[in-house]
Order: C-alpha cells, then sequence, then structure tokens
C-alpha cells in the first residue's frame, strides 16, 4: 500500500478505484486490480 499526501490523482487512474473513508484516514481501494491501494497521511 502506498501512503501518499494527495489521492484525488490516483484516484483517476482507473475506473473501479474508491475513495474510503476508514477511522480518520482516506483511502483508495480497487476490488479488481488490488495494485491500486494507497492511504493518505
Amino acid at each position: 500500500m502506498k501512503v501518499r499526501n494527495s489521492l484525488r490523482s490516483l484516484r483517476r487512474r482507473h475506473r473501479n478505484n474508491q475513495l474510503v473513508r476508514r477511522k480518520g484516514r482516506v483511502y483508495i481501494i480497487n476490488k479488481t486490480q488490488k495494485r491500486y491501494k494507497a492511504r493518505q497521511g
């Protein structure tokens, strides 16, 4: 999982990317392409 400052540019890279908030952190998850996983902060 990558830790990034900004997730907006990462979210546009694949159409199945989802922006999810869990436990005060923002995550990008993708069910089909598992390599698109990131956390902010």
